[in-house]
């Protein structure tokens, strides 16, 4: 503290205290002071308070105008489209590339639906991710190319295999699935018949790729009680093959093939059913061929043991090891 002296003293006068004036309450700066206070010591507690209230707020004003508010989005979006294709972004042209079992119209139809008609809000990935639906796609790439264009790329699983249902002919892949029905295009594909055929067609087809004397002129492939196969010929002849052992029993009959050329004779059944034994259903000729070769000496012998045993085997087979 300063000490005052007399001399600061010299010139001060006399007053009457009643005449000081009186300051005025003042609520409102009252409040403004303690406000002050407040926001100084509890500031982060009032921040998180106001955020609580703010978004509680914001949640119960979006539910009640939730569907006016998608209303309006619609609205905007139909009208954001329609100036984008007056702008000159419609989708003026779609290009598809590398279809051969799926139609254009099942492409266009699922990957356009819901999309517009504008190329701006055209969603590409979305629209490759719906193709992969389509039972013959494996792959698709879609891209935009603006203004107006959108261009499709194709990749299509392989058939391997046609499996024919009453009047329907259907192309199956290497999982045996359907993809796609016949086309003149995969004509040279084996084809199976037959309640059941789709399920081995695949093992089936494998296991005669390793035989190709063995296709050729192989009409079809024929389950039989969805147990085992025959090989059913142009010309007529049906090879039974056995219900296990199929892959022995096709190596078994190449042999004979290269050894024999059973296929080209005069035969109708090749029963390959039995393992170690081939049967014979001999032809017209071959059967009377067969008849005058057993019939001769026989009959030199003034016997008739031929005709006893022709008796026996009506059906005409006959059976070797």
């Amino acid at each position: 503290m300063q000490q005052v002296g007399a001399k600061s003293f010299a010139n001060a006068q006399p007053i009457d205290l009643r005449v000081l004036p009186v300051p005025v309450s003042m609520p409102r700066r009252g409040l403004m002071v303690r406000a002050n206070h407040a926001w100084v010591l509890h500031q982060k507690r009032i921040v998180r308070l106001a955020m609580a209230s703010l978004i509680v707020a914001t949640a119960g004003g979006l539910f009640a105008i939730k569907d006016t508010l998608s209303t309006v989005a619609m609205t905007g979006l139909r009208f954001v489209q329609g100036e984008f294709a007056q702008a000159g972004f419609g989708i003026s042209g779609i290009h598809i590339s590398g279809q051969r079992l799926t139609a254009d119209a099942d492409i266009i139809a699922l990957m356009t639906v819901g999309m517009g008609d504008s190329t701006v809000t055209f969603d590409a990935q979305k629209a490759q991710a719906r193709l992969k639906w389509l039972r013959a796609v494996k792959s698709a790439t879609v891209k935009k190319v603006y203004p107006s264009e959108v261009y499709v790329d194709i990749v299509e699983k392989d058939p391997v295999v046609r499996w024919r249902v009453g009047s329907t002919t259907w192309l199956l892949d290497e999982r045996g699935d359907r993809i796609g029905t016949d086309v003149s295009s995969f004509s040279n594909l084996p084809l199976v018949i037959g309640e059941g055929a789709s399920d081995d067609a695949v093992a089936m087809s494998r296991l005669l790729d390793r035989h190709p004397k063995l296709q050729e002129g192989l009409a079809a492939l024929s389950r039989i009680g969805d147990r085992r196969w025959d090989l059913i010929y142009r010309n007529g002849l049906r090879v039974q093959l056995p219900e296990t052992g199929v892959a022995q029993a096709l190596t078994r009959l190449d042999e004979y093939q290269a050894g024999y050329r059973l296929m080209d004779r005069d035969v109708t059944v090749i029963d390959l059913r039995v393992a170690g034994l081939v049967t014979l259903a001999p032809g017209e000729q071959a059967r009377e061929q067969l008849g005058k070769t057993l019939e001769a000496p026989h009959k030199a012998k003034g016997s008739t043991e031929y005709e006893t045993a022709a008796e026996k085997k009506s059906d005409g087979t006959t059976g070797t090891q």
